[in-house]
C-alpha cells in the first residue's frame, strides 16, 4: 500500500522515534553507506521505516529532500550491498518531497550484517549488537533451554525424591494428592516433567523451581544463587561465601531470610527507645532477589544470580543484559523467562506486571535512602541498593539519579515532580528550595528530565517529566 501524506503526518506526530522509525533531514543528499547501515539496523530490530526530508526534532517539520532521485537505482544498490530488498517511494508532501524506505524484518533466527558488523539502533546512533543480543537472535526457533530435560530415566519415586513436591503443592495452594500417581499427574499437567518410554524426565524448569538439591541436576547446579558477605565496603576480605542448595521457588523464603540475617543492623532511636533495624527494607531485598532469579539469561553457562553484602550496600546481580533499558526499569517491563516468571507469580514470589522496581524506588524514597543504581554490561545486570546516608554526603551523581527516579516514579503514579516533592524526597526543609532547584537543573542538564510544557513557563508552578515522556 502506498505511503500517504496522512501517514507521514501520523509518523511525525509520534511522541518519539522508535527502533523501527527514523527521521533524517537529508535536504540535498544522504550518505549511501549510512543508508545501507540504517537498513540493516532497522531490519535487525524487526523492520520499519526510514524517512528522509523530515527533521528529527519535534515538531518534526517537513523540510523536503532531494536525496535519492532515482529510487529504482537506489533500491537495487541497497540490495547489492545488504542482500535483502527494501521498498522506496517519494511522497509529494505540501512541505516538500519526502522519501520513505520501508524495510522488512530480518528472518527469525537470523541477523543481518554489513561488512561483518551486526548493527542495531541505540538512541540516535548505530551500534554493533552485543554478543548477548546476537546469541538470543540465533537461538530463536531452537528448543527453549529451560523446557528441555535435565535428568532422564527416572521412576516416579525418583522424581519425588529429587523434587520438593510437598512445597510445590503448598505454594500453589493445592491439596496434596492421596497417592504418588496424583503427584506425578499434576507435575505432568504443569509441564515440569515428561513421560518417556514408561519412565520420567525432569525438565530444567522443574529442577530450577522445585529441586531439593540443585546439585542433583548437573546442568543447573551453577544456576544456584550465591551470597557473599564482605567485611568492609571493598571486596578484599570475605566473611562468608554461600551457594544456595534448593530450587528457586521452594528455597526462596529461606534465601531471603538468609540474606536478611547477614545484613548489617543500625541503631535508631524511636519514641525515646533504642532499637536495631536492618540496613535495607525487607520488601526491597525480596523484590530484587526475585527479579534476579526470573530475569537472568539462563543460556549463559557457568553463572547464576549473586547477592553481595557490604556494610553500606547490597549488590544484586544476574547473568545477561536486561531486555528493558536500565533507565526505563521504573516504567517498563518485559519478561525474559515467561514460564519461570509465571510460576513464581502463581506461587506469590514475584509479580509479573513490573511493579517490583517501582516498589524498590518508592521504599528508597520513603526511608530517604540514596537512589538505587542500575548498571549492565554484556554479561551481567546489577542493582546496588544503599543503606542510610546523609544528604550532605551524596555527590552530584547520587542526587541526579535520585531526582530522575523520583520524576519517573511520579509519572508512573500519574503525578508530577515539583520542587516541593523533590524536597520531600530528600527530607529538605522549605528554606532549601534553592538546593532542590540546583538538583533539578543538573538533572535537566544531564538530559534525564525536562520541564512539563503543559503548565507554561511559571517557575512557581513548574513541573517536570522524565526525558522519555
Amino acid at each position: 500500500m502506498p505511503v500517504t501524506i496522512a501517514q507521514v503526518d501520523l509518523w511525525r506526530d509520534a511522541p518519539t522515534e522508535t527502533q523501527i522509525l527514523e527521521f533524517k533531514e537529508a535536504k540535498s543528499t544522504f550518505d549511501r553507506d549510512k543508508l545501507n547501515e540504517y537498513c540493516v539496523a532497522i531490519a535487525n530490530e524487526g523492520g520499519g521505516h526510514l524517512v528522509l526530508g523530515v527533521a528529527d526534532v519535534k515538531p518534526r517539520p517537513v523540510v523536503g529532500s532531494q536525496a535519492c532521485q532515482n529510487l529504482v537505482d537506489t533500491v537495487n544498490e541497497i540490495f547489492q550491498r545488504v542482500g535483502f530488498r527494501v521498498e522506496a517511494e517519494a511522497v509529494a508532501h505540501p512541505g516538500g518531497r519526502v522519501v520513505v524506505f520501508t524495510i522488512p524484518s530480518r528472518p527469525k533466527g537470523t541477523a543481518y550484517h554489513l561488512a561483518g558488523r551486526y548493527l542495531m539502533r541505540s538512541g540516535s546512533s548505530l551500534v554493533s549488537m552485543s554478543e548477548d543480543r546476537l546469541r538470543a537472535i540465533f537461538a530463536e526457533g531452537a528448543p527453549d533451554w529451560i523446557e528441555e530435560p535435565s535428568v532422564r530415566n527416572l521412576d516416579s519415586q525418583a522424581v519425588i525424591d529429587r523434587l520438593d513436591t510437598q512445597a510445590f503443592f503448598e505454594l500453589m495452594k493445592l491439596p496434596y494428592p492421596t497417592d504418588r500417581d496424583g503427584v506425578i499427574d499434576r507435575l505432568l499437567d504443569q509441564g515440569l516433567i515428561d513421560q518417556m518410554d514408561g519412565l520420567f524426565a525432569i525438565r530444567r524448569i522443574g529442577g530450577l523451581l522445585l529441586a531439593k538439591k540443585l546439585d542433583d541436576f548437573p546442568d543447573l547446579a551453577r544456576k544456584a544463587p550465591r551470597v557473599v558477605v564482605y567485611m568492609s565496603n571493598s571486596k578484599l576480605e570475605t566473611r562468608l561465601d554461600q551457594l544456595g542448595q534448593r530450587g528457586y521457588a521452594v528455597g526462596f523464603q529461606g534465601l531471603v531470610r538468609f540474606v536478611l540475617d547477614q545484613m548489617p543492623q543500625n541503631e535508631v532511636i524511636e519514641n525515646s527507645l533504642r532499637k536495631k533495624v536492618k540496613l535495607l527494607p525487607e520488601n526491597s531485598v525480596r523484590e530484587l532477589i526475585a527479579n534476579s532469579l526470573v530475569h537472568q539469561d539462563l543460556k549463559i553457562g557457568g553463572a547464576g544470580p549473586m547477592i553481595e553484602i557490604h556494610p553500606n550496600r547490597i549488590v544484586i546481580s544476574n547473568p545477561g543484559e536486561p531486555i528493558v533499558k536500565i533507565d526505563r526499569f521504573i516504567d517498563g517491563y518485559q519478561s525474559r523467562n515467561e514460564r519461570l516468571t509465571d510460576f513464581m507469580r502463581r506461587m506469590n514470589i514475584c509479580e509479573e506486571r513490573g511493579s517490583g522496581i517501582d516498589r524498590v524506588v518508592h521504599e528508597a524514597e520513603f526511608y530517604q535512602l540514596p537512589a538505587p543504581r542500575f548498571q549492565s554490561d554484556p554479561q551481567r545486570t546489577m542493582v546496588t541498593v544503599y543503606g542510610p546516608q546523609p544528604f550532605e554526603d551524596m555527590d552530584r551523581e547520587d542526587r541526579v539519579r535520585a531526582c530522575y527516579q523520583h520524576c519517573a516514579l511520579k509519572l508512573v503514579l500519574n503525578e508530577r515532580m515539583t520542587n516541593q516533592t523533590l524536597r520531600m524526597r530528600f527530607g529538605l526543609a522549605e528554606n532549601r528550595a534553592a538546593v532542590a532547584s540546583q538538583i533539578i537543573s543538573a538533572t535537566i542538564e544531564a538530559g534525564m528530565i525536562k520541564p512539563d510544557e503543559s503548565v507554561g513557563a511559571s517557575r512557581k508552578y513548574a513541573r517536570y517529566l522524565p526525558f522519555w515522556a
